[in-house]
C-alpha cells in the first residue's frame, strides 16, 4: 500500500470523518439559534450528578469554545467546579477568553498561580490581560512570576495602562516591516519565520524609528507581482489609535471607518500594537448594554453577578429614587386643600406625570444614544434641542387634546378637561426640554449621562406634572 505525503501546508487540517462527526453534535447540542439546546444541558448535568466524568467529557468535548463556555453559564454555580474538572484539558485559553466575568473569576480562584499561568500564555495579549486585572496584587505577581519573560513583559505592560483604554485592548502580536521591503521579500519573511503572529489581515509598514507609515490587505500582498515594493503598494492613509484613548472611542472609530484592524501608538508615535475588530465587538456591545442599564440604574445587569453585589447596586439608587419622590410628593401637599375639595383632582394627577415621565425618557434614550455615538456635538446641539421641542409641543398638543376630550366627556367637566389638557402640553414640554438639557449638561461636565440623567429627568417631569395640573386647577378656580 503506498501512502500519498502530506503537504505540511495542510498537515493541521481536519479529517473528513471526524469533522462530520463533530457537525452532528454539535446539531445535536445546538438549537436553530445557535444556543445549547436544554435537553443537552440536561444531559449534561445528569452525568455530572451521577458522577461518569468520561460520559461528560464526551459530551462537551465538539463544542466549540464559545459553547463551552455557555454551557458552564447554563448550568448551577455549585456544579462548575465538577464541570471543569471532568474536562480539564479542555479549558484552555479559548474557553477562559469566553467566559463570563464572574464565572471566569470563580474559576480562577480554584486554580493555581502556576495554572493560571498556563493559561494566561495561551492567550492573546488582552484576553490574558483580561484574565489577570481583577487579580488582587500580590495574585497578580504570583501568576506573572511563573510566566515565560517575554509574555510577562507583555502583560505587565499592558496592565501599566488605565482600564478600559486602547493599552489594555491592544494585541501584541502584530507583524511589521520597513516599506524597503518588496512583496516577494515580505512572503519569504513571513514563511521563514515561525516566531511572528498566526493570525493578522493586515501587515504594518513602519520606518526606521518605528513609526507605522502604511499598511498592506494581505489581499494586496497576494496579487502583487513579487518585485514590487511595500512603498509603492502601501496604503498611507491610515487610522491611528493612542494608546490611552477609551475603549468606546476606539469602538466608534472602527464603525465610523469601517476597520479591520488598527496600529495602536504610544506618546511618541511608535507601533506598540494592534486592535483587531473581533475585539470590538465585544466593546460595542459591552457599552452599549452598560449604558441602557445604566439608564434604569440595574447596575451591570449581569445575571451571573452575586446577589448581594447586585442588591447593594440597585439598592442605591433606589434610595436615591426614594428621596426624589419624596420630593414630588411634597409638590402634592401643597395643594392638599384643593384636593380635598375636588377628588378627582387626585385621580387624575398621576396620568399627567407618568406620561411626562414616560415622554422624557424617550428622549433621553435618544440623546444618551447621541451622546454616546458621537452623533450629538456642539455644532449641532442648538438644533437637537429645537427638535426634541417641537416634537415635544407636538406630542402635548396630541396627548393634551385626548386626554382634555376624554376627560371632559367621561366627567362632564369641561374646565377639568382643559386644565388638564393644558398641564399635558406644559409637562411635555418640560420632558423634552430636562430630556435633552440634562444629558448634555453632564456632559458637558464630563458626568457620564447614562449614569445620572434619569434621575433628574423623572423628578423634574414628576415635580412640573403634579405643579401644573394642581397649580392651574387653583389658579382657574377649578378647586
Amino acid at each position: 500500500m503506498t501512502v500519498e505525503p502530506v503537504d505540511p501546508l495542510y498537515a493541521d487540517a481536519p479529517n473528513a470523518e471526524n469533522e462530520a462527526v463533530e457537525e452532528n453534535t454539535r446539531h445535536d447540542s445546538l438549537d436553530e439559534d445557535n444556543q445549547l439546546k436544554g435537553e443537552f444541558v440536561r444531559r449534561v448535568r445528569a452525568a455530572l450528578d451521577a458522577g461518569e466524568v468520561d460520559a461528560v467529557y464526551a459530551l462537551v468535548e465538539p463544542l466549540h469554545p464559545a459553547d463551552v463556555a455557555d454551557l458552564f453559564e447554563q448550568v448551577d454555580a455549585d456544579e462548575r467546579p465538577a464541570l471543569a474538572d471532568a474536562i480539564s484539558d479542555l479549558m484552555g485559553g479559548e474557553v477562559f477568553a469566553e467566559l463570563n466575568d464572574h464565572v471566569r473569576e470563580a474559576l480562577v480562584d480554584e486554580l493555581s498561580a502556576g495554572d493560571i499561568a498556563d493559561i494566561a500564555e495561551e492567550m492573546e495579549t488582552d484576553d490574558a490581560v483580561a484574565l489577570l486585572e481583577d487579580l488582587e496584587p500580590e495574585e497578580q505577581q504570583a501568576v506573572l512570576a511563573e510566566m515565560e519573560p517575554e509574555e510577562r513583559a507583555a502583560i505587565e505592560s499592558a496592565l501599566a495602562y488605565p482600564e478600559e483604554t486602547a493599552g489594555r485592548l491592544m494585541s501584541r502580536d502584530y507583524i511589521a516591516v520597513g516599506e524597503h521591503m518588496s512583496v516577494g521579500e515580505l512572503i519569504h519573511y513571513l514563511r521563514d519565520n515561525k516566531d511572528l503572529a498566526t493570525e493578522f489581515w493586515e501587515v504594518f509598514i513602519v520606518d526606521a524609528r518605528h513609526h507605522p507609515v502604511g499598511t498592506c490587505q494581505l489581499s494586496w500582498i497576494l496579487r502583487t507581482d513579487r518585485h514590487v515594493t511595500l512603498s509603492n503598494v502601501m496604503k498611507r492613509d491610515q487610522t491611528l489609535i493612542p494608546v490611552g484613548m477609551d475603549q468606546e472611542e476606539v469602538a466608534l472609530r472602527f464603525q465610523k471607518y469601517a476597520l479591520i484592524s488598527a496600529a495602536v501608538v504610544d506618546e511618541s508615535g511608535r507601533l506598540v500594537g494592534q486592535i483587531t475588530v473581533d475585539d470590538v465587538v465585544h466593546i460595542i456591545q459591552e457599552e452599549a448594554s452598560e449604558d441602557i442599564l445604566r439608564l434604569s440604574g440595574a447596575g451591570d445587569g449581569d445575571i451571573n453577578e452575586p446577589i448581594l453585589m447586585t442588591v447593594r447596586t440597585r439598592l442605591s439608587w433606589l434610595v436615591v429614587n426614594l428621596g426624589t419622590a419624596i420630593i414630588a410628593s411634597s409638590v402634592v401637599g401643597l395643594f392638599q386643600g384643593a384636593i380635598a375639595r375636588f377628588a378627582l383632582l387626585a385621580v387624575l394627577m398621576p396620568i399627567v406625570s407618568g406620561m411626562g415621565g414616560n415622554a422624557g425618557t424617550q428622549t433621553l434614550a435618544v440623546v444618551v444614544r447621541a451622546i454616546a455615538t458621537n452623533e450629538l456635538t456642539s455644532s449641532n446641539t442648538i438644533r437637537m434641542v429645537l427638535r426634541e421641542l417641537r416634537i415635544a409641543i407636538a406630542n402635548g398638543l396630541s396627548l393634551g387634546l385626548m386626554i382634555g376630550t376624554g376627560t371632559m366627556l367621561l366627567f362632564g367637566n369641561p374646565h377639568l378637561g382643559a386644565v388638564i389638557g393644558a398641564a399635558m402640553v406644559i409637562n411635555n414640554l418640560v420632558a423634552g426640554l430636562a430630556g435633552i438639557l440634562v444629558p448634555v449638561t453632564l456632559d458637558r461636565l464630563r458626568i457620564d449621562p447614562a449614569v445620572s440623567s434619569a434621575v433628574f429627568v423623572t423628578t423634574a417631569t414628576d415635580v412640573m406634572g403634579f405643579f401644573s395640573f394642581l397649580g392651574l386647577a387653583v389658579l382657574t378656580g377649578l378647586a
